[in-house]
């Protein structure tokens, strides 16, 4: 009995010095990275204005001074100013998540309050969604070409070369006589060959000849437009497909089987198409509850992204979630140089 107490004892003290200590390395380590960052964010203003002689404004600047600084025009509609800003699908400003900019770290909170401080007197007003003729936005569409630091290759760029503006769909089954349609929905890193590859060649024979089977690339993914100026906001998604699916194959009424973060567009659209859902059938839905009375985008970033460098995942998704210019340098090393990093692998595993 005292032996199983102490061996009870004993878990519970190395649990508690476990934790302590990966918190204490987590601290270090997400300063370092904070600082990394931020020394990062002038680094690539730097390159991008000497390679293509001007830079973006990054999520580390406010939302207005983004909007300021960006790609933009001022518009009047019955007398009153707003800031339209020009993307390569539409115009106009969106409603953006307070996780997109409200990432604090030590270096950027410092950096904004002396930055603050200095421009108390400037004052911006950020008007909500304005959209402008979509002649205009063709012509944009028409200059999109990639930034130095994405990749330049034929499949990554396949989707300019096109001047559709819609999503990329693979569709199976027949086409006047299907009885039913379905749309299939990836998650996040991932494509419509999450779909194709492995339910498709599966079903009957009956299934294909009773279903339309649509599988979508979402905006961003696999073979569909990749605008860089985008914000993917839940409304580009839902829009996106509709125009692209719903109008494009003339679905009136169907059923949806989405993954992951598919799971949050075919909610989305089931709730603003509600008459038009057949079934719904949602594998690996992110979910998490919010406790009363918490920020809920915030909540769930610490959550998902919890800043500890223990478990990775834990990790990996905390750098990706809070770290802009971090992230672009790994994109940098591994996405644009997929092609070798592809004929590295093939060559290890003799071309499995």
């Amino acid at each position: 009995m005292d032996v199983k107490l102490n061996t009870i004892r004993l878990v519970r003290v190395l649990s508690l010095a476990g934790e302590i200590l990966n918190n204490a390395v987590s601290f270090a380590v997400f300063c370092v990275l904070d600082f990394v960052d931020f020394i990062l964010c002038f680094v690539y203003k730097v390159v991008d204005f000497w390679i293509e002689s001007q830079w973006k404004p990054c999520y580390c600047s406010s939302a207005k001074q983004r909007i300021i600084e960006g790609d933009n025009i001022l518009v009047s509609e019955e007398c009153e100013s707003k800031i339209v800003c020009l993307t390569s699908t539409n115009l106009q400003v969106e409603d953006i998540s307070d996780t997109l900019y409200s990432r604090p770290s030590i270096v950027a909170q410092l950096s904004k309050f002396i930055i603050n401080d200095l421009n108390k007197t400037k004052k911006t007003t950020v008007t909500s969604t304005f959209t402008i003729d979509s002649t205009i936005v063709e012509v944009l569409r028409r200059n999109v070409v990639p930034r130095w630091s994405d990749c330049d290759c034929k499949i990554c760029n396949s989707w300019t070369s096109s001047r559709k503006d819609t999503l990329f769909v693979k569709a199976e089954g027949p086409k006047d006589k299907a009885r039913e349609d379905v749309l299939f929905i990836h998650g996040f890193i991932s494509s419509s060959v999450f779909w194709t590859e492995t339910l498709f060649p599966n079903f009957s024979t009956t299934v294909k000849s009773t279903y339309r089977l649509l599988a979508v690339d979402i905006l961003g993914f696999g073979r569909s437009p990749k605008p860089t100026d985008s914000l993917y906001t839940l409304r580009e998604h839902v829009e996106m497909i509709e125009k692209s699916v719903l109008e494009a194959f003339q679905v009136k009424s169907f059923h949806i089987v989405a993954h992951s973060l598919g799971c949050i567009l075919a909610l989305a659209i089931a709730a603003k198409h509600p008459g038009s859902i057949k079934s719904l059938t949602l594998l690996a839905p992110p979910y998490f509850p919010v406790p009363k009375g918490e920020p809920a985008t915030q909540y769930i970033m610490r959550r998902i992204a919890p800043r500890r460098v223990w478990p990775v995942m834990a990790f990996g998704a905390s750098v990706a979630c809070w770290y802009e210019h971090i992230s672009r340098t790994i994109c940098l090393v591994v996405c644009k140089n997929h092609r070798l990093w592809e004929f590295i692998t093939k060559f290890i595993t003799r071309n499995r």
